[in-house]
């Protein structure tokens, strides 16, 4: 049998673990640790400043309760409309309260409302940057483009309680605006109720007169015999098995019993039909006196607000904003500074790094007696201190080269299988380092170590 074998080739790369040089993000960090604090500091002032510098800007806001049952629609009221709407999308209706809040809302942001508030207000279009007139200047702002001025109508999830804000730089005219549409919308709602309350009336009145007119009419109809006139007839029943005389009788009697029966009925059915429009007419009068009483409670009236009470820009806030882009730009700026100094920093080494050769120099030398079969060249790109140079004299497979673009250079490490650089930090020339560094890689020499003087 032969065996299948599956190579995945991202397996390794996946396999190979993510290491994380803390040591040196922290040198990082802490060599430019001027240049964080500056940067840390000119942010916060910036944002504290804005505080004072920015115009303030105020919010008024208020909270209306709709009342979605209080109407000439609902049954609180009108009792009939039940039957009306049917025993599923009428009870349906009741039991949910009226659905949403989204018709009222698009109510208070019609032009029937915004449009007086916009005149109330004065609210006109401005001179272009307050210098340059356009068509515009002097015209009152379009309903459609003050709505997206600042003003917002939100209804609170699960409440029918609608909340209206509106942000400006004046706090009168924010007071004003939200005021001007709570008494504009309450107007519009009382318009709105007391035309149906007087259509349900109209209609009802119209009905409660056909029937009363058609129940007057059948009154005066009504004939025939009583239910208890046939109690009687029992002895005429009885002869009319012998006599084509007393048949005929019998006969009419019947007629006229079922013709009186039919009178009945239609008269009971007429006066139980004005008695139910009766009734839904003293409730369609009742809804129409309470129409003019508007179904919105309003909640939280809007407030004229002090100096000291603006939306933004807010003190804290701003300290807390930064605080938060402070450490932001301040990081960034590290990583512009390492990216971009002419001097050589920590984010230009590589992974195998002595930070301190007087403070780590038994890792060196650990280094050197692990490697003292294979030749080693020093490349020194800055003056290494005498007693330390001193102390690779017992190595005899080292050789001392100078960082530099020269031919002396590479002839100098030709030989050698291992690389140990010697540099320092805000020193170094960094594109020099770079450059010898390439060199290196490119003839394949192993760099052991990068020994920071």
């Amino acid at each position: 049998m032969q065996q299948q074998l599956n190579y995945y080739p991202m397996q390794d790369e996946l396999d190979e673990e993510l290491t994380i040089d803390l040591k040196k993000i922290f040198f990082a960090l802490w060599s430019r640790k001027v240049l964080i604090i500056s940067v840390f500091i000119c942010v916060l002032v910036f944002f504290i400043l804005l505080t004072f510098i920015l115009p303030k800007k105020y919010k008024v806001d208020a909270d209306l309760y709709i009342n979605k049952s209080n109407n000439s629609n609902m049954a609180e009221l009108n009792p009939y409309v039940i039957s009306e709407l049917g025993a599923g999308g009428g009870m349906a209706a009741i039991m949910s309260g009226g659905g949403t809040l989204a018709n009222d809302i698009e109510l208070m942001q019609s032009p029937l409302v915004i449009d007086k508030v916009i005149r109330d207000n004065d609210l006109r279009y401005k001179k272009l940057f307050g210098i340059f007139p356009t068509k515009k200047t002097g015209q009152y702002i379009a309903a459609d483009k003050f709505i997206k001025k600042g003003i917002s109508f939100e209804n609170k999830k699960g409440t029918n309680v609608v909340t209206i804000e509106y942000k400006n730089k004046d706090k009168d005219l924010a007071y004003n605006v939200v005021n001007s549409v709570i008494v504009h919308y309450l107007e519009l709602n009382r318009e709105i109720n007391s035309a149906k309350a007087k259509s349900d009336k109209k209609i009802i009145e119209s009905e409660y007169k056909k029937a009363k007119e058609s129940l007057d009419i059948n009154m005066n109809k009504v004939g025939g015999l009583p239910e208890n006139a046939m109690m009687t007839t029992g002895t005429l029943a009885a002869m009319s098995a012998y006599s084509s005389s007393a048949q005929k009788a019998m006969s009419t009697l019947r007629g006229q019993y079922i013709e009186g029966t039919k009178s009945k009925i239609e008269l009971t059915e007429d006066a139980a039909k004005v008695a139910a429009l009766s009734s839904k007419l003293e409730w369609a009068k009742m809804v129409d006196e309470m129409s003019d009483s508007s179904k919105v409670i309003v909640l939280k009236e809007p407030r004229k607000l002090q100096d000291y009470e603006q939306a933004s820009p807010k003190l804290l806030t701003n300290i807390l904003l930064g605080i938060v882009f402070g450490a932001i730009a301040a990081l960034f700026a590290v990583i512009f500074a390492e990216n971009t100094d002419k001097k050589l920093t920590f984010s230009m080494l590589g992974d195998n790094i002595i930070y301190n050769l007087e403070n780590d120099i038994s890792d060196l030398n650990l280094t050197l007696l692990a490697n003292q079969d294979k030749k080693i060249s020093f490349i020194l790109f800055e003056r290494m201190p005498a007693n330390v140079l001193e102390g690779f004299r017992e190595f005899k497979n080292i050789n001392l080269v100078k960082g530099e673009i020269s031919n002396e250079f590479v002839n100098g490490i030709k030989d050698s299988s291992n690389i140990i650089t010697f540099a320092e930090i805000g020193k170094t020339n960094s594109k020099l380092y770079k450059q010898v560094k390439k060199i290196v890689q490119e003839m394949n020499k192993n760099i052991l170590e990068e020994v920071l003087i």
